[in-house]
């Protein structure tokens, strides 16, 4: 919530491995630093977070089996639930969106897109408006199936646009505000096997980055939101043979988590998980290519998200194994991050400013 103090940082993590729900942390707008002020568990496993456009509202996804969503206010005292989470009638919801008086989920195991209509006092309706995917990929064990990992408010228009790791898709959907029904309008079908994850928008609206999971590399795209389709640009790996410090035994290749994009568009990170680096990319002045700058470690175990303070000049990691939020200075001219410091959130999944 946005005080006299500034922003605030809110912590989603995995209370089924021991995370606190919650986190709500004082920032200080001139190191980046992170002061944990408390905590709220009162929706299991609030893996993905996004506020509301007036920092009013704190949303969340609940990342179980049976699949829900939960609205909460933002007060002095930290987020309080509005009313009880709400189904969101998929399994797994990894990630969230608000758009057009919804909020939509990426909802992982069914593999499907539910959208709730959001009440004028900001809680949940329901029951939700449910989009299937549909197809498989050549991963015989991560692919079997449609696993729609994350969803998007595209900008300059009306559409989301949703990844799917299973089907190695990219899906660019409408979305009815009055019935929350959406309909699939175009589907773009990327390397077979690359297993697209994330997404991140350029701040020109025109280019997309796709962040592919099980070959770590990003498909640059470009995003026509009158038409509402994306076009393949091409593929960049975020290794060179050899490049990048092992982990655990998924390090030889990695697992690509997400990325972020510079406020000024000029550099684009990447957070790749198993070899636990950022991954830096500097971006031409048309956002269409990527020129590989470096990488350097995350500060911890197992980046799950990045996020990036609106000024730039911070870059946040979730680390979900080593438990912490580690922040980094970047360098305004090289985009290089520098670990600047951290402060331990046990099995943090995101961060997000309000």
């Amino acid at each position: 919530m946005t005080t006299e103090q500034g922003l605030r940082a809110y912590i989603g993590s995995f209370t089924q491995h021991g995370g606190a729900g919650i986190t709500t942390a004082a920032l200080d707008p001139e190191t980046g630093a992170l002061t944990p002020l408390h905590t709220t568990a009162e929706v299991a496993n609030p893996s993905f977070l996004a506020p509301s456009r007036d920092g009013g509202r704190l949303y969340a996804v609940s990342e179980t089996g049976h699949g829900a969503a939960a609205a909460f206010a933002l007060t002095p005292d930290g987020p309080e639930l509005l009313a009880p989470p709400v189904p969101v009638g998929g399994a797994s919801p990894t990630h969230l969106a608000l758009a057009a008086g919804h909020l939509v989920t990426a909802n992982y195991t069914s593999g499907s897109v539910s959208a709730l209509p959001i009440g004028p006092d900001g809680t949940l309706g329901g029951p939700a408006a449910v989009l299937a995917h549909h197809g498989s990929g050549p991963d015989p064990e991560r692919q079997k199936t449609p696993h729609a990992h994350s969803v998007y408010a595209a900008p300059g228009g009306t559409r989301l646009l949703t990844a799917d790791l299973g089907t190695d898709s990219v899906r660019s959907c409408s979305l009815d505000p009055a019935t929350g029904m959406t309909q699939i309008r175009d589907e773009v079908r990327l390397r077979p096997g690359s297993g697209p994850r994330h997404l991140a928008f350029h701040p020109d609206g025109g280019h997309v980055y796709v962040v592919n999971e099980l070959a770590p590399a990003l498909t640059r795209c470009r995003w026509d939101a009158e038409h509402g389709t994306l076009t393949p640009l091409g593929e960049t790996p975020l290794f060179a043979d050899g490049d990048g410090a092992p982990g655990d035994p998924a390090a030889d290749a990695g697992c690509a988590s997400t990325a972020v994009v510079s406020p000024d568009g000029r550099f684009l990170w990447t957070a790749v998980r198993g070899r636990d680096r950022i991954c830096v990319h500097a971006l031409d002045a048309s956002g269409a290519e990527l020129t590989p700058v470096t990488s350097v470690p995350c500060g911890g175990s197992w980046p799950r998200d990045l996020a990036m303070h609106p000024t730039g000049r911070f870059l946040y990691a979730a680390n979900e194994r080593s438990g912490d939020i580690t922040w980094f200075t970047v360098d305004h001219s090289t985009g290089i991050p520098t670990r600047t410091g951290s402060t331990a959130a046990p099995a943090a999944s995101c961060v997000v400013f309000a």
